[in-house]
């Protein structure tokens, strides 16, 4: 039987490739609020991650039908939010809050619960290069992203006499849609290029691996270099 793998922000992007990636390796449950992606083999479930009751349903029904679980990848949330300050209404920035990191421990606690007496354990919280660096009028994402950070940190120390692993991984510009990208977009990485969705898929195995417990309350940069580049105006 297939260990249990349950991915949040799955109809598109990286969440997306997560799923089409480890649907043959795990039993791959995703969560988002946007409609069914349809991916063979891939149980979904429409659900908005800043409702907690719901969530607590959806965790509820997974472990009805499937009893346990043991990798969760907290991808999905409010992926951008531009507004100046005196836009920003409050209740927006609470909503990505809620969303953002109020859903990834809601996640987390309750996977924890489908998790517990089983070997081994993989917390992966997707966080973002803007918790470190920024433009202007990312606030709220920012914000979020931090406290995922922090949150991950937490986790790993809380979770330290059960044998679960909590790390982040904080993509930089990972290209997903189909516009077109300039050579200018990928000469300012170090790398040479823009990121992929595969190069994220590429990190999440490695720090989910059953048996890759040393690595721990980490978070994992997969930017190209370019949160290390000095910027200068000319």
């Amino acid at each position: 039987m297939k260990d249990v793998m349950i991915i949040t922000g799955v109809t598109q992007g990286i969440g997306y490739a997560l799923a089409n990636a480890f649907v043959n390796q795990y039993e791959v449950v995703g969560l988002d609020i946007g409609e069914d992606p349809n991916i063979k083999g891939v149980s979904f479930y429409q659900v908005d991650l800043g409702k907690t009751e719901a969530l607590q349903g959806v965790f509820e029904d997974i472990k009805s039908r499937f009893g346990h679980a043991h990798v969760l990848i907290n991808n999905g949330g409010i992926a951008s939010l531009v507004k100046p300050i005196d836009e920003l209404e409050i209740d927006t920035f609470k909503r990505v809050i809620d969303v953002n990191l109020v859903g990834t421990f809601t996640c987390a606690k309750y996977f924890l619960e489908l998790n517990k007496d089983e070997s081994y354990g993989r917390i992966i919280n997707m966080a973002s290069t803007r918790a470190m660096q920024n433009e202007p009028h990312w606030d709220a994402y920012g914000a979020s992203k931090g406290g995922i950070v922090g949150l991950t940190h937490s986790l790993a120390i809380s979770l330290s006499d059960r044998p679960v692993t909590v790390n982040a991984i904080s993509p930089g510009w990972i290209h997903t849609s189909d516009e077109a990208l300039r050579e200018v977009d990928h000469r300012q990485h170090p790398s040479g290029r823009v990121g992929e969705a595969d190069d994220i898929v590429r990190a999440v195995r490695y720090l989910i691996d059953r048996n890759n417990d040393f690595v721990n309350g980490h978070n994992l940069v997969v930017d190209g270099g370019m949160t290390k580049k000095m910027i200068y105006e000319e």
